[in-house]
């Protein structure tokens, strides 16, 4: 077929539902995750590194009134919840929002959006792994009196006040670790894959409910006074201050749209993806808003700025004893373990996706058919996360995996009203957003802007060569090898 320019960019993917009931064949993904496993996977992805870390940055800027960001972050990650239970309804396969351009906005987007992906797990990944490092040292320091020699847990390439370092052999050497344990764990198959992070993420959220009932002991209402912050030198005041926050605190929600990356290993994933995401949601937005009301009523606001190990230190403050924090620095570790394991298995999920609709190489599909998963894909993968963590700061992370996020998020929202459009009157009863396609979707996008605003021009930039390595990919081997050119 001879196809315009313009027609090979906006070709889009048939959707076909016939078949998601089927059982794996042998040279596909398995059909073997549950509904309850799969809800574990987006609160394992979402609960992590951000709940132990994000206070100490949000509440030196909203003080008490951090509640309300935590509930603006948790309104905005929601918004596109939705759009997601929709969209995996329809179209129940690997690759979340890639899956869902390339049936709806056409097969360019879909691969821009597949760039925004790959850089936010990967990323996520490494920061992830980082973290772990950080809260391995403070347990081993609490529970053993050793800690990890600076030479072997600090980067290469830092961060500092005056610009980027390079230390000359430093290495960090428990990410690459922590990244070696999710590889072993992930080419044994997704299910046992899927079922070690279900005890993980329980093991996690029991350690939460221990922080809050501890911390809750030592409750004080006079803490709460006055609720929004005053210009204490940050210009942050009022509701200035709780939108400030809820930028910092809309991280601790990453992670939701994993769920959706698993939509071709999933039992009747047309009714369990969906009710995945939204359980995920309201699991998340409980505990966090449980964490934020304990922390704040157990200490003063203006003792958060730079508290290190803010949580694990409330709780030696307020029972005085050095056991509790020991404790919450385990639930950590398993914490952090478990977010880096499902982000891991995101980004290999998505390149599968990628490689089987031909627009990159053909190994990233190539599946294993004694454990049913993409071995070579996920070594690759590894490789890749084990070596940034390995050497960079994660400081260098975070805003690039905030700018893919949000992006993949307004894609995913764009996405909506055109499969809406497309089905037409013959759409497949099933989940729907409320208030037709325009209100949820537009409200998303715009949280979406509201929050990409506050990102550095150094995100920017780095996003932009990011973006145009990507669509010169995708010029020099995606478009002709594409299955659908």
């Amino acid at each position: 077929m001879n196809q315009t320019l313009v027609q090979k960019l906006t070709r889009t993917k048939p959707v076909d539902n016939k078949n998601t009931e089927q059982a794996s064949s042998s040279n596909g993904l398995h059909r073997s995750i549950g509904l309850f496993p799969l809800t574990m996977i987006g609160v394992g992805a979402t609960i992590g590194t951000g709940i132990f870390f994000t206070m100490v940055e949000a509440v030196p800027k909203a003080g008490p009134s951090v509640i309300l960001s935590f509930l603006i972050a948790a309104i905005t990650a929601g918004l596109t919840a939705l759009c997601y239970a929709e969209l995996s309804f329809r179209i129940p396969a690997s690759g979340s929002s890639y899956s869902f351009a390339y049936a709806t906005v056409g097969e360019f987007l879909a691969f821009i959006m597949a760039a925004c992906l790959l850089l936010e797990y990967g990323l996520a990944a490494s920061a992830t792994a980082i973290g772990w490092s950080d809260y391995l040292n403070n347990f081993l320091n609490n529970a053993f009196g050793w800690h990890i020699p600076e030479l072997l847990r600090t980067p290469m390439i830092v961060s500092t006040a005056h610009g980027i370092e390079i230390h000359t052999g430093h290495i960090n050497l428990p990410p690459i670790i922590l990244v070696c344990l999710c590889c072993v764990l992930l080419v044994r198959g997704a299910k046992e894959s899927a079922t070690t992070n279900a005890i993980m993420v329980l093991v996690k959220l029991a350690i939460l409910i221990f922080f809050v009932v501890i911390a809750f002991s030592g409750f004080d209402i006079n803490n709460f006074h006055p609720f929004f912050s005053p210009d204490g030198g940050t210009h942050f005041t009022g509701m200035a201050g709780v939108t400030a926050a809820a930028a910092t605190v809309f991280f601790s929600f990453i992670g939701l749209d994993t769920v959706a990356t698993a939509g071709e290993e999933v039992r009747n994933p047309t009714r369990n993806v969906p009710i995945g995401i939204l359980a995920a949601l309201g699991i998340v937005t409980l505990f966090y808003m449980l964490v934020a009301v304990a922390a704040m009523g157990a200490q003063p606001a203006a003792k958060f700025a730079g508290q290190e190990a803010g949580l694990a230190v409330i709780l030696q403050n307020v029972t005085g004893q050095t056991w509790p924090a020991l404790v919450l620095a385990a639930g950590a570790v398993i914490s952090v373990f478990s977010v880096t394991l499902v982000t891991i298995y995101g980004q290999t999920r998505i390149l599968y996706a990628i490689s089987k609709d031909g627009l990159i190489s053909p190994s990233f599909r190539k599946v294993s058919a004694r454990t049913g998963s993409p071995v070579q894909n996920t070594l690759i993968v590894c490789i890749v996360v084990g070596l940034v963590a390995g050497f960079v700061d994660a400081t260098f992370l975070w805003d690039m995996v905030s700018m893919g996020t949000l992006t993949a998020f307004i894609v995913v929202s764009l996405a909506v009203p055109v499969m809406r459009r497309k089905e037409g009157p013959s759409a497949v009863k099933g989940f729907r957003v409320p208030g037709g396609p325009y209100l949820v979707p537009g409200l998303s996008i715009a949280a979406c802007l509201y929050l990409m605003f506050g990102l550095s021009m150094t995100t920017y930039t780095v996003f932009v060569i990011w973006m145009s390595a990507a669509i010169l990919t995708y010029f020099l081997y995606g478009m002709r090898n594409s299955r659908l050119n």
